[in-house]
């Protein structure tokens, strides 16, 4: 069913959205050397549908190209020597002297599900200094994108999967919703039952150790961002001694089931919430969506409650309904420069035209203009329930409403409804939570920012500890949105910029306003 992804993935749709808001698959060869093969880098093509659409990615500032390549990876790890599949990369090769060069810097942008070959470039110039010693290359993980990518229902039904009602109030309304997660999930083993035993991030990690020895590093060098970071410490745990200088930010809290994450992020987007609501009526002029940041927040609650049962105009023909306008909420809530789509939204709700709010959901979704959806949402669901073991039962939600509507009067019960999505799924979860330990390893930086509503604070402590002694070293941004790096706050980016470029680690416990 819709999730709140844990994205930077999320916030990559939405980025793309801005301007409208203001105006290579799987194969099945056999190789026995696949830490030997030759990458083949040419010009990107346009995204796949898959990816997201688009056109190809422009230039970098200065005219360096982009450049995209195939790797292959075992379908199966317990199976080195058997079926291959595709693994998309992208790169922008160093822009300094190639005396200076340190290596590739590997990106991953969260989800799980987010297509790095489209993230990337979005946010290039954002990384301009480490290109200065680092080749930046990212990629679609396993399930995602092009790399044997995860397909469910098609653009139609998923059309009707998320306008479904996902904060059912009654026994019917229930059932239908638990049907549709189930009607989805058959359709996912229907259409990639062969791929889903194999998109754990364990499956990942190791498609990045492998992809370390193909670029030619002796070591890792690695930047992950909201479950990038635990991709990273599931690879620091598995690969130790093969990290390079690494930094996570947006830290997902490794020590917490899945149902504990949804409860943290219940609270996360409650804060969120409370800290936009505060902004908005602490400016001089009048806040145009509430009085006092009770009002705004109540009026928010007014609008979901009409929505349930009188959904508005959204974009024709699709209406705006109570699940599309608290999506869409959520993903304004990603990052403070999203506050004023929030704010022209939710006056034009008000008003009867759900159009901006409706548009923001959409970029949650993976879904283009055209219709066409990206398989961000297929894969999502995919690589949890492949990583999860817990699976909660209707019943089980019922239970712990009041927990989740305590955490957040707002978010909770869609939250709390969202962990039936792997009840009935065809692969069996791994683990209760990911194992990050990583003793031997060298630091890696991580960053908490006090103000996140994906990946709440708490977990940066939580990853720096299970890291291990020595290993993990927390860094404090005290800001708003999802991550730190790309808030262009100075401390962070001279932090981050200079374990990376110079291998000076910040000290421990290092805070920046």
């Amino acid at each position: 069913m819709p999730t709140l992804l844990q994205p930077r993935a999320a916030a990559t749709t939405a980025a793309l959205l801005v301007a409208t808001l203001a105006a290579c698959g799987g194969g099945d060869s056999k190789d026995e050397a696949l830490p030997d093969q030759k990458l083949s880098w040419k010009d990107c093509p346009a995204p796949s549908a898959a990816e997201g659409s688009g056109g190809a990615p422009s230039p970098l500032p200065g005219g360096a190209e982009w450049q995209c390549a195939t790797m292959k990876a075992p379908l199966d790890w317990a199976k080195p020597k058997g079926d291959t599949i595709d693994i998309a990369l992208i790169r922008a090769q160093t822009s300094g002297n190639k005396d200076d060069r340190i290596g590739s810097l590997v990106f991953n942008f969260g989800g799980p599900g987010g297509s790095g070959v489209t993230t990337l470039p979005a946010f290039g110039a954002d990384y301009a200094k480490l290109r200065t010693r680092y080749d930046l290359v990212s990629f679609d993980p396993r399930g995602v994108g092009r790399s044997a990518g995860i397909k469910c229902e098609d653009d139609e039904q998923l059309d009707d999967y998320f306008q479904q009602d996902s904060t059912p109030d009654d026994a019917a309304e229930k059932k239908k919703l638990v049907d549709n997660v189930t009607s989805f999930n058959n359709a996912c083993e229907k259409n990639s039952g062969k791929t889903l035993p194999h998109v754990r991030t364990t499956d990942a990690a190791r498609d990045m150790d492998l992809m370390r020895q193909v670029l030619g590093d002796d070591k890792l060098h690695y930047f992950g961002i909201s479950y990038g970071t635990e991709l990273g410490g599931v690879y620091a745990h598995l690969f130790p001694k093969k990290v390079g200088r690494a930094v996570f930010d947006a830290v997902v809290d490794p020590t917490q089931t899945a149902e504990e994450g949804s409860l943290g992020q219940a609270e996360g987007f409650q804060l969120a919430l409370d800290n936009f609501a505060k902004d908005c009526t602490s400016k001089v002029e009048d806040c145009p969506v509430g009085d006092t940041e009770q009002d705004v927040k109540d009026r928010i609650a007014k609008l979901l409650k009409d929505l349930d049962s009188k959904p508005i105009t959204g974009l024709p023909p699709r209406e705006l309904t109570q699940t599309a306008a608290t999506n869409g909420i959520a993903q304004s809530l990603y990052s403070k420069d999203f506050w004023p789509y929030l704010t022209q939204g939710l006056e034009e709700a008000y008003d009867g035209d759900g159009k901006i709010l409706m548009a923001l959901s959409d970029s949650m979704n993976g879904r283009s203009e055209d219709g066409e959806y990206s398989n961000i949402q297929a894969a999502n669901v995919s690589i949890n329930c492949a990583d999860d073991k817990a699976r909660y039962t209707r019943e089980y939600v019922d239970q712990k409403l009041p927990e989740f509507r305590e955490a957040s009067p707002l978010f909770g019960d869609y939250l709390a409804w969202g962990m039936v999505g792997c009840t009935d799924w065809a692969v069996e979860g791994q683990a209760d939570h990911p194992n990050v330990g990583a003793q031997g390893a060298p630091p890696i930086v991580v960053i908490g920012n006090t103000g996140d509503p994906a990946t709440p604070y708490e977990g940066a402590r939580k990853m720096a500890q299970a890291l291990g002694k020595g290993v993990g070293v927390e860094l404090t941004y005290k800001g708003q949105g999802h991550g730190a790096y790309d808030s262009k706050n100075a401390c962070v980016r001279d932090a981050v910029n200079g374990y990376l470029l110079d291998g000076t680690v910040p000290k421990a416990g290092t805070v920046c306003g």
